[in-house]
């Protein structure tokens, strides 16, 4: 267990240090200098928190208009070129991480079906003799 958990110490290194993950930081990091970028996500969770204090009251129309107001300021946000690259970049890292699972589960479903003399084209396995079998 411990190779294992070495292993996976190893391909979290090999990831952490792809060209996905270092476009995701440098895109964090334009964000985070960004005023522009800060001040529409404070905006952003301004009229959150108002919204949430507004369904709260049961004030509808209010709680409209706040929609309104959040998509309109999300819209803004999400048209600044670096917010745009930002998310798909988070997008490339995720579609990685889920294509490495896939990688290690199929691989995994293979050998044991390979192992037990099974069909990896219809993802059977095959009997193994029971060790009173082997004897």
């Amino acid at each position: 267990m411990q190779e294992i958990m070495e292993k996976a110490r190893q391909l979290a290194d090999l990831i952490v240090r792809s060209e996905e993950v270092d476009f995701y930081r440098r895109a964090e990091q334009q964000i985070k200098r960004s005023q522009k970028v800060q001040s529409l996500i404070a905006q952003i969770k301004r009229k959150q928190k108002e919204l949430v204090h507004a369904k709260h009251l049961n004030k509808e129309q209010l709680a409209a208009q706040l929609e309104q107001e959040l998509e309109r300021l999300q819209d803004e946000l999400d048209e600044i070129p670096i917010v745009a690259e930002f998310k798909e970049s988070q997008l490339e890292i995720n579609d990685l991480l889920q294509m490495v699972t896939n990688v290690i589960a199929n691989t995994i479903s293979e050998k044991i079906i390979l192992s037990t003399g099974g069909d990896p084209l219809t993802g059977e396995t095959g009997l193994m003799p029971l060790e009173d079998e082997k004897k």
